[in-house]
């Protein structure tokens, strides 16, 4: 991830980390559901493995953890 410059000129280093925080939470968050949504995929004629749904919610919990989430 680069970094992005601080919202205002003049902004606190504890805003600037407050954002980074956010901006890790946002994308651990994205990577979550992303692994949550390829767990419960399936071809609307086919039902989800049980064992797929379970490895993405395992995934998506072991990234929240990860991040303190």
């Amino acid at each position: 991830m680069t970094r992005q410059p601080s919202p205002e000129p003049g902004a606190s280093p504890g805003l600037e980390a407050r954002l980074s925080r956010l901006e890790a939470q946002v994308a651990t968050l994205a990577d979550a559901i992303r692994a949550l949504a390829h767990g419960l995929e399936n071809v609307p004629s086919q039902d989800t493995p049980p064992e797929e749904t379970a490895r993405g919610a395992r995934l998506a919990h072991e990234l929240l953890i990860s991040q303190d989430l």
